[in-house]
């Protein structure tokens, strides 16, 4: 099967930054689409951004032009740049990873999720 672990959260002040990681590993084929969520207390898990294979990138209006998500010269990689943090940026950040696995035979399909990163943003 396909581990995903993200890396990066912390406690940083309004205005700062952030770079959070997040690495997949197994018998990995191909990756179709990698994504970042967050997940505010009492709200639900939210889409924030996205990336596929063929390169295309998808932002919630609320990060856009302040994050920016990039695949990283290593395999497998996903990066999540965060800048001018907000407050109502805190959340548990989990990455996702959809695609298909090697499996002794025919490939065969993945979603996979991290385990998730707090980030918080407070002075």
């Amino acid at each position: 099967q396909v581990q995903v672990v993200e890396s990066g959260g912390g406690l940083v002040q309004p205005g700062g930054s952030l770079t959070l990681s997040c690495a997949a590993s197994g018998n990995i084929f191909s990756i179709n689409a990698m994504d970042w969520y967050q997940q505010a207390p009492g709200k639900q898990r939210e889409l924030v951004a996205a990336t596929t294979s063929g390169g295309s990138t998808y932002y919630a209006d609320s990060v856009k032009g302040r994050f920016t998500i990039s695949k990283g010269n290593v395999k497998n990689m996903v990066y999540l740049q965060m800048n001018s943090l907000k407050p109502e940026d805190t959340a548990v950040y989990y990455c996702n990873i959809k695609g298909y696995y090697s499996n002794y035979g025919a490939p065969r399909g993945f979603d996979s999720w991290g385990q998730g990163t707090q980030v918080t943003v407070s002075s």
